[in-house]
């Protein structure tokens, strides 16, 4: 949406989720004065996800005549603000009470490096944030953390800036945004862990966006750990800076198989078939990390159902999502009776096999709502989730989709 919004001409967009943060990024590019239209198509499967977005070119963008909010959506706050840097106006943006608890420096300090005014909240560290844009200049950035949100936000500058911009990650993370680009036509060079990008103009590009993986987890999860399950998910990007979910549940011993597999703008996608498994735990660290850190919820869900012991570390990024979601974690599985326990940085579960419902919380976040889910449907006994509406975050249908599910009892969940 974004990218389609910052080229030149028109393009449709469908298989759009219609979660919170989506509607988020729509207000905001609505707001900076982009036309963009839910219209009818002939495709039975996405009459009512496909959307029209007229592009306007990274120079015609309107100033916001109110403050811009992203929601629950650090994606959508980071990124747009990487467009706000470029634009010739002062601009404010900011987010719900818990995004306004998430560290944006991590995109102030390279933004002002650029070149763009900035001033936040809490020693200009946190949303909500006001920009004066433009007239940036093209930098060499070594990223301190692997963030596919930074980077893509510096690479959204580096489209309007004097010069070439570089960014040296210290690890991979996801690479949407790269791919994205390259396949609009931006000036963009990929080698190991540098990225170069160069100023450029975009060409507007169809897109059909595949299935979420991170959504898809939870399925996949749920027919791992269930005595008796066979579910098979269709047209799931397959991203591989997105598949860690799926290595490391084949880690653990899951029985996984891919098929149909195809490629849309750069991004593979193919069916997933998951079938009930005999999981062993394993550790879950380093490299992994970046490429399954949105699944560690769940993925500690599946070592509760391991034999023997899963260490999971280096994630301490997930302390500052939408909560914090090693602490969040480790209450509900451990009032469902898990064997776990938090480490500064990580999680540590001893598999039992076994989980009895009761009551838990979200948090007011949409990972550990369904995580929740899936659990209670795991769980013997009724567990009832606190704030379970939180899902409707990502990924809207989750509840009536399990309910839907023919491995029951879905009445185990309230």
């Amino acid at each position: 949406m974004l990218l389609n919004s910052i080229s030149d001409g028109s393009a449709t967009v469908s298989n759009f989720c219609q979660g919170d943060d989506r509607k988020a990024m729509l207000n905001c590019l609505t707001g900076l004065g982009i036309n963009i239209q839910k219209i009818q198509t002939d495709d039975s499967q996405h009459e009512d996800d496909t959307f029209l977005v007229k592009g306007q070119g990274i120079h015609n963008l309107s100033n916001p005549e109110k403050i811009l909010d992203a929601g629950n959506s650090g994606t959508t706050f980071r990124l747009v603000s990487g467009l706000l840097a470029t634009q010739p106006f002062e601009s404010t943006i900011t987010g719900d009470n818990s995004l306004q608890n998430r560290p944006m420096d991590r995109i102030i300090n390279p933004l002002r490096k650029m070149g763009a005014q900035i001033t936040g909240a809490n020693n200009s560290s946190f949303a909500p944030i006001k920009i004066y844009g433009g007239n940036l200049s093209g930098i060499e950035y070594i990223m301190p953390i692997a963030s596919a949100q930074v980077k893509s936000c510096i690479m959204i500058a580096g489209l309007k800036a004097s010069g070439a911009t570089t960014i040296i990650q210290p690890e991979f993370s996801r690479d949407h945004t790269e791919r994205m680009l390259k396949a609009m036509g931006a000036d963009i060079t990929i080698d190991n862990l540098s990225i170069k990008i160069k100023p450029s103009n975009l060409s507007a590009l169809d897109i059909l966006v595949p299935g979420d993986i991170s959504g898809a987890a939870f399925w996949m999860v749920l027919a791992s750990c269930h005595s008796n399950a066979s579910i098979i998910l269709k047209k799931v990007g397959l991203n591989p800076s997105r598949t860690g979910v799926i290595e490391a549940l084949r880690m653990m011993g899951a029985n996984i198989k891919l098929s149909n597999i195809n490629e849309e703008a750069g991004e593979p996608y193919g069916d997933i078939k998951i079938q009930s498994s005999d999981l062993n735990g394993i550790i879950i660290e380093g490299e992994l990390i970046p490429k399954v850190i949105d699944e560690i919820p769940i993925l500690s869900l599946a070592a509760c159902f391991a034999n023997g012991k899963t260490i999971i570390k280096d994630a301490g990024e997930l302390r500052v999502k939408e909560s914090d979601r090693i602490s969040a974690t480790v209450d509900g599985l451990s009032k469902l009776g898990a064997d776990i326990k938090e480490s500064s940085d990580g999680i540590i579960i001893n598999g039992t096999k076994k989980l009895i419902g009761a009551r838990v919380d979200s948090f007011d976040d949409h990972r550990i709502a369904m995580t929740m889910g899936i659990a209670g449907l795991l769980s013997s006994g009724v567990t009832e989730i606190n704030r379970a509406d939180a899902n409707m975050i990502s990924y809207p249908d989750f509840w009536q989709q399990l309910s839907n599910l023919t491995i029951k009892p879905a009445n185990n969940v309230s």
